[in-house]
């Protein structure tokens, strides 16, 4: 007996979540029953252009669907994930999860106790490029990353911290496995109120050093990672997908390609949200898990912000 597509919906249909619209309504294993947006004409022409329903309230919305992303401003995720989660909808909230690390924490804990699925998009995870990575990595002991982009036209209510490096704390916490032991982290205001630039350097307990730098004051883009260990040195490039690897074998460095399968990060993890709402599976960033990015990206802020000599100076 062939099992009926997930309906699933998009809460909020601006510059991310016209993107959750449009896979939806390609994925075969899923229905776009319904859009929802705090602006009425952003919702009825996403539900025009991808043939669903525009919910004109949220409480029509959760009567539509059984899984929704949630791709409205931060300050609001709490409020729309909290409610849609008591009616039952499994949830893919975008990044970071909440405002808070208080309202990041509550949401993950309704979600166990409504039975919901919640997943994070922390997209780069679903990128082929790490996919590889992941699949050679042995016990990392120095990490190298570069997140560089031009200046945005949104989220600059917000240091870049929280806008780019958060993707990137959430993977090596992911890969690394231990506790920070100590961080060290700058960050400049160039253009915004909050830190354009921002490096730091984070130590484990378990000796692993990662050094981390973000940039949306850059002319160019660029998005990758090196991973230093015992016996290798491996190079990636999330946006081109490839990759190198470098291992000493009987005295010499050979330098081999990292196989990878390309593929859209966001098709993927929106494919893989769907998959485990329909069959109760753990998503791969969880509510804690992007809870624990955001506490880490919070810190690094609150540190970044209380040397800014600006306010040493008010």
């Amino acid at each position: 007996m062939k099992t009926a597509p997930l309906r699933v919906g998009v809460a909020g249909v601006g510059h991310i979540g016209i993107n959750h619209a449009r896979i939806y309504s390609e994925l075969p294993t899923c229905e776009l029953a319904a859009v929802y947006d705090a602006n009425p004409k952003s919702a009825a022409a996403a539900a025009k252009k991808y043939r669903t329903r525009m919910a004109e309230t949220l409480e029509e919305f959760a009567s539509l669907v059984d899984a929704a992303s949630i791709a409205t401003p931060t300050v609001s995720h709490y409020e729309i994930g909290s409610f849609l989660m008591q009616k039952g909808c499994h949830l893919l909230v975008e990044k970071p999860i909440a405002e808070n690390s208080e309202r990041a924490h509550a949401l993950a804990t309704l979600a166990n106790e409504h039975r919901c699925i919640l997943q994070v998009g922390h997209v780069e995870r679903f990128n082929p490029a790490l996919h590889a990575l992941e699949s050679k990595l042995k016990n990392p002991r120095f990490l190298e990353v570069t997140r560089v982009s031009p200046y945005p036209e949104r989220s600059t209510d917000i240091g870049v911290v929280l806008d780019l490096m958060i993707h990137d704390l959430e993977i090596i916490l992911h890969l690394v496995k231990s506790p920070i032991q100590s961080m060290d982290p700058v960050g400049i205001a160039v253009l915004s109120k909050g830190e354009d630039i921002a490096n730091v350097r984070l130590r484990f307990e378990n000796g692993c050093v990662a050094n981390v730098t973000a940039s949306r004051i850059s002319s160019e883009r660029i998005r990758k990672i090196r991973v230093f260990q015992e016996d290798a040195y491996l190079s990636l490039d999330y946006q081109k997908q490839d990759g190198v690897m470098y291992r000493l074998t009987d005295g010499k460095i050979g330098r081999h390609k990292v196989e990878i399968v390309p593929g859209e990060p966001l098709k993927n993890e929106l494919a893989a949200f769907v998959e485990c709402a329909r069959e109760g599976k753990q998503p791969k960033v969880s509510g804690y898990e992007a809870a624990a990015a955001l506490d880490l990206a919070l810190e690094i802020t609150r540190r970044i912000e209380a040397d800014d000599p600006r306010k040493k100076q008010a």
